[in-house]
């Protein structure tokens, strides 16, 4: 890998993981937690896997959208843009598990060539899974199984490894590689640079230039970008993933909500409140008692 392609990996959404040094996500999550009943469109190296537990979500990847319904899921490959929704923001639970390379032997050379082939650009952006078929039935209720050996007490990180491991082995028996793919497409790697950008700078002053440039690009040709693949406004973007984020946060940490602000690049706490009042319907203080209420 070059050193620019290492650099621009190192753009990508930073994932909380269940454990220390160890690169698995693996949550439940809803709809109902995300402004307007949709997370932000992001990208990360980790390849991820979505079970939808009960109702049916709507799937962003790479400029298209599918439908998936209680029982199915999705499989997305590494470093595509995607993101769930609902547009008639109804309420949706999932299990996701993101799988980081380094957990598959991307550090080694036969690790890395086999990834490469597998999961690199030239394959499909997703696989959606359904459980009609056998092969994807049983990565549906591999997910399940995974998801409750990281909530058992103690869970087996060998076991965790091996079941991972399992998940992506299943998928790379069958993906099918796509000639003229979007990922050669200088467009596409304007927009990941620009958003890996907000991922790393949300929580400082970001200003539309700051954007443009870290795709290389004008000022007109960054908001078509963004219009285009992800259909927000720079501007748009950014305030929804600061809101994303903080959401997170109320959630998963006992930080103030001033803190919370903070870090999440609001000029002070009572904007932050207006703003996320404004978004959600609720001030912050309320979103963290009513959600985890509601899990």
């Amino acid at each position: 890998m070059s050193v620019e392609l290492e650099v621009f990996s190192d753009l990508s959404e930073r994932l909380n993981y269940n454990l220390p040094d160890f690169p698995l996500y693996v949550r439940k999550g809803a709809l109902h937690q995300f402004d307007r009943y949709a997370a932000a469109c992001h990208w990360h190296p980790d390849l991820e896997f979505i079970l939808v537990l009960d109702g049916e979500m709507e799937y962003f990847v790479n400029g298209e959208t599918v439908l998936i319904e209680e029982g199915n899921g999705i499989f997305v490959n590494s470093k595509r843009m995607h993101y769930g929704f609902s547009t008639e923001k109804v309420d949706c639970s999932f299990i996701v598990v993101a799988i980081h390379p380094a957990l598959l032997g991307e550090n080694t050379h036969i690790g890395k060539v086999y990834l490469d082939e597998k999961f690199g650009p030239d394959t499909e952006d997703y696989i959606l899974l359904t459980p009609e078929i056998p092969w994807k039935k049983e990565v549906l209720l591999a997910l399940n199984q995974i998801y409750h050996e990281m909530n058992s007490t103690p869970c087996n990180p060998l076991l965790l490894l091996s079941q991972a491991t399992s998940l992506c082995a299943s998928i790379a028996d069958y993906i099918q590689i796509v000639s003229g793919h979007l990922h050669d497409d200088q467009s596409w790697m304007a927009v990941w640079k620009m958003t890996g950008f907000i991922h790393h700078h949300y929580d400082v002053k970001v200003t539309l230039d700051d954007i443009a440039a870290a795709g290389s690009i004008c000022r007109s040709r960054c908001c078509e970008l963004f219009s285009k693949y992800i259909g927000q406004t720079p501007n748009t973007y950014l305030m929804n993933y600061r809101i994303q984020k903080s959401c997170e946060m109320l959630l998963e940490t006992n930080r103030t909500i001033s803190e919370i602000a903070m870090v999440c690049g609001f000029q002070s706490p009572s904007y932050f409140s207006y703003v996320f009042r404004k978004e959600t319907g609720l001030t912050p203080q309320d979103y963290r008692k009513k959600v985890n209420l509601a899990i």
